[in-house]
C-alpha cells in the first residue's frame, strides 16, 4: 500500500468513527495510531464521557474479528483465555478460546476486575499467545486490546500495576466535550445511536497493509536519537522515581511512524515524536516529588518540561 492510500484509508477510518465521536478528533487518531502501530490503548477518564463509544466506533469501521469484555470483580482468568473442557465423545480435553482470540479486543472498566485476572492479559498483550494447560496457541494477527477504566479514586477499583500499564503503547482521556459537540450529540441521539449506521470503511486485508506501510515509514538516526535522549532524561530527571522503559523507547518510535504515516509522509520528523510523547509516556512514569501525598508537579508536565529542554535534531529529513 502506498502512503497515499494509507492516507486516505485512515482519513476515512476517522471520518466514520466521527460520526459517532463529536468533537474528539485527537483522541480518535491517537487510537487510530495505536492500533496500527501494533500497540494496546488505554482509555482512562471518568463515566460517560464516551470511552467505550470510542472502542465500539472504532471497531465497527474495520472488518475484523472483535470481541468485548466486561471486566467485573468475579471476572475469572479462563473467563478471559478460555478454558480446556473434557469432550465426553472424544474422551479428550477440547480447549474452548476465550475472547482475547479476535484482532480487536475491547475491555471494557479494566480496573474493575481483581489483579489476578488483570494479569491474564500480561502474557496476551505482550507475546500474542495464551498458554492453558500446558499448550500455547497463538492469537490472531493483528492484535489490540482497547481497554477503559475509570480514575483509581473511584470505589470498587484495582489500580493498574507498573508492568500492566508499561504494556499499553498510550494512555488517552476523552474530556468532556464542548458545547456545540454536545449539542450536536443531543441533536444525533434523540431517536438511535449514531453507532448503528457504523460500516466498516477499511477491509481486514487493508488494515494488514496499512499496518506493514506503517512499519516501513523512515526514522533517521537523528530521530531515534531524539527519542532516546528523551527517554533517557526521564531515567534521571530528581522530579520522577521512575524513568521510560526501552519498550516506551521503541513503543514511542513505532507510533511516530504512523503519525507520520496519518500526516501523509514516508518519514518521521521530531514534531511526530512530540505530537504523541505525553500519551506514549505518562502512564509509564511515576512522580518522585510530593507534598503531603500529592505529586507537585504532575507527570505530563514533567515530560512537557523534558520535551521542552531536549535539543531539536536538525537536518532529519533526508535518508
Amino acid at each position: 500500500m502506498s502512503i497515499e492510500e494509507f492516507f486516505r484509508a485512515s482519513r476515512a477510518i476517522v471520518d466514520s468513527v466521527e460520526t459517532v465521536i463529536d468533537g474528539k478528533r485527537e483522541a480518535i487518531e491517537m487510537a487510530l495510531t495505536v492500533i496500527l502501530a501494533e500497540g494496546h490503548l488505554l482509555i482512562e477518564d471518568v463515566p460517560g464521557v464516551g470511552k467505550t463509544m470510542l472502542a465500539r466506533a472504532l471497531a465497527k469501521s474495520l472488518d475484523c474479528s472483535v470481541s468485548r469484555i466486561q471486566f467485573t470483580p468475579d471476572l475469572l482468568p479462563s473467563d478471559i483465555t478460555g478454558v480446556s473442557i473434557y469432550n465426553q465423545v472424544d474422551r479428550e480435553f477440547e480447549f474452548k478460546p476465550g475472547p482475547v482470540f479476535a484482532n480487536l479486543v475491547i475491555g471494557d472498566e479494566i480496573n474493575r476486575a481483581s489483579p489476578k485476572t488483570q494479569s491474564a492479559l500480561l502474557e496476551c498483550m505482550e507475546e500474542q499467545q495464551v498458554t492453558v494447560d500446558g499448550t500455547t496457541y497463538a492469537l490472531a494477527t493483528p492484535f489490540t486490546v482497547v481497554a477503559t477504566q475509570n480514575p483509581i479514586e473511584m470505589e470498587g477499583t484495582y489500580a493498574l500495576p507498573e508492568a500492566q500499564r508499561d504494556r499499553f503503547m498510550a494512555r488517552i482521556s476523552m474530556g468532556y466535550p464542548d458545547s456545540n459537540a454536545e449539542i450536536a450529540m443531543l441533536r444525533s441521539r434523540e431517536t438511535r445511536s449514531p453507532l448503528e449506521d457504523v460500516a466498516p470503511v477499511v477491509s481486514g486485508q487493508q488494515l494488514a497493509a496499512m499496518i506493514v506501510t506503517a512499519r516501513n515509514v523512515f526514522v533517521s538516526q537523528a530521530v531515534e536519537q531524539y527519542v532516546v535522549r528523551i527517554a533517557q532524561a526521564t531515567r534521571s530527571d530528581s522530579e520522577l522515581r521512575l524513568g521510560a522503559s526501552p519498550r516506551a523507547t521503541l513503543q514511542l518510535v513505532r507510533a511516530a511512524k504512523v503519525r507520520a504515516a496519518l500526516d501523509g509522509r514516508e518519514f518521521v520528523l521530531p514534531d511526530d515524536v512530540n505530537a504523541i510523547v505525553a500519551p506514549v509516556l505518562a502512564h509509564r512514569l511515576i512522580a518522585a516529588n510530593r507534598s503531603g501525598g500529592v505529586a507537585r508537579a504532575s507527570v505530563a508536565e514533567i515530560v512537557a518540561r523534558i520535551v521542552a529542554h531536549t535539543p531539536v535534531p536538525l537536518g532529519t529529513v533526508g535518508r
